[in-house]
């Protein structure tokens, strides 16, 4: 990476530490390497992204259903999945500095890092293994899930007979994977322990070209809606001898990431992976996953269109996009510049002077029931202020002498740093407008 990047990457991580979105797991007995804790501030933005996901793909639609599997499943069902014969990555190290790498992540036969001769690259298992019972032998091994989609295609039918779907429909789910990776780097890009956003759409063999594009179309709509900036997202499609042993085409999403290999990284891949999946699953269980189709009145398997994606990478994007550094009247300021559907607080109440504390705290109590809020009474106002713009809180309330005789705020906007004055009593539904529809100025 470039000094620029790599300097970039550390004012991210640390704004991260600092206002609590995310930390290193394990810091105070040294870390764990690519393991992360999501803070208060992380948690939230988080679960704000889940669930615009989850409205996005399952609420809004009358044709995907939702379902949450368990982390450790049968071991056949990696073996059905082709995972235990194919999971795995070309691993090289270098002699002189002990680094290991992955050879399809590298150019030349040298060390990317001091030039070293590599060794020849050998296979290296991805997929994390643990023993189930009382017992420790080759019997009682299962494995820590890689991917969430495979327990929806083994589920197929029974969520077929629960929810009487017709085709085509989708089976949605979040949950975490595990992945045993050779390098895990780059903050939350890429870790051993993630989670996934997933979705697989049945549907009739000779309509899943037009079902891919559907969800190209759709997944790119959806990041923008979170407030990326269009011109840091792109599609690019699979080369033949990228494609996963199961696809029969992909496209990945991806975000100008700035540490990234060509300056462009995955955030989310949109396969189609024919009739793969329970076909496979199938023959390994001698069990039907076949589907009825009333109309013809024959039974077929039916093809898959998947869109996955990580929060992790999703959330980094985010960040990434939001961050920028500016001068205001002559003053530095870093800014969080949050889409205020994700922000983790909404508004933050501000006294002017901790005199006014106790009649600030009643604004406060009075936007708790709606909204994420924050109460900060600590430093000058212009401290807090920008408190409130590294955690990318889109609207500051100022309580002020004044309010004690006009019973009127100041509401404060992160991005513009207009303001405006409005009565107490009219602040829930002024914020809820705001969140709604965004800043005045801007509509």
């Amino acid at each position: 990476m470039t000094a620029d990047v790599t300097d970039l990457m550390k004012k991210l991580v640390s704004l991260c530490k600092r206002r609590g979105y995310v930390f290193q797991s394990g810091e105070i007995y040294g870390g764990l390497q690519s393991s992360w804790d999501y803070g208060p501030l992380g948690v939230e933005l988080k679960k704000n992204i889940e669930a615009s996901w989850w409205n996005f793909m399952v609420s809004a639609r009358r044709n995907v259903v939702g379902m949450d599997s368990a982390i450790i499943t049968h071991p056949d069902v990696w073996k059905a999945s082709g995972h235990l014969k194919n999971f795995h990555d070309p691993m090289v190290d270098c002699l002189k500095c002990q680094g290991r790498f992955r050879q399809d992540h590298i150019e030349g036969d040298s060390c990317p890092e001091c030039g070293g001769q590599l060794t020849e690259p050998r296979d290296f298992g991805l997929m994390f293994k643990t023993q189930m019972g009382a017992l420790e032998d080759d019997s009682a091994t299962v494995f820590l899930r890689p991917e969430t989609c495979q327990s929806i295609f083994v589920n197929f039918r029974n969520i077929v007979t629960a929810t009487r779907q017709k085709l085509p429909f989708g089976i949605a789910q979040i949950g975490k994977a595990f992945r045993n990776e050779i390098t895990a780097r780059n903050f939350v890009f890429r870790s051993r322990e993630f989670e996934q956003m997933e979705m697989e759409f049945f549907c009739l063999p000779e309509e899943a070209g037009k079902w891919f594009e559907y969800w190209l179309d759709e997944r790119m709509k959806w990041y923008s809606e979170l407030g990326i900036k269009s011109v840091n997202l792109r599609t690019r499609k699979h080369e033949d001898t990228e494609l996963a042993h199961y696809a029969s085409s992909c496209f990945d999403i991806e975000y100008s990431f700035p540490f990234a290999q060509e300056g462009w990284g995955e955030l989310e891949g949109i396969a189609n992976r024919s009739d793969f999946d329970l076909k496979a699953h199938m023959e390994e269980s001698g069990q039907d996953l076949t589907y009825l189709d009333q109309i013809n009145n024959k039974k077929i398997v039916p093809w898959v269109i998947e869109t996955s994606g990580g929060i992790g990478r999703t959330l980094l994007a985010v960040l990434l996009d939001a961050y920028r550094e500016e001068e205001v009247e002559g003053r530095e300021r870093v800014v969080l510049g949050l889409h205020r559907s994700l922000a983790p607080i909404k508004a933050a109440v501000l006294p002017l002077s901790k005199k006014l504390s106790t009649s600030a705290l009643e604004i406060f109590d009075l936007l708790r029931p709606h909204f994420p809020v924050q109460f900060d009474e600590t430093g000058s106002i212009g401290k807090r202020y920008r408190r409130m713009d590294e955690a990318g809180t889109p609207f500051c309330i100022t309580f002020d002498f004044d309010s004690l005789d006009d019973k009127s705020i100041t509401i404060r906007e992160r991005d513009s740093l207009d303001q405006i004055r409005i009565p107490v009593e009219n602040v829930v539904e002024k914020l809820a407008d705001l969140m709604d529809n965004g800043w005045p100025a801007a509509q």
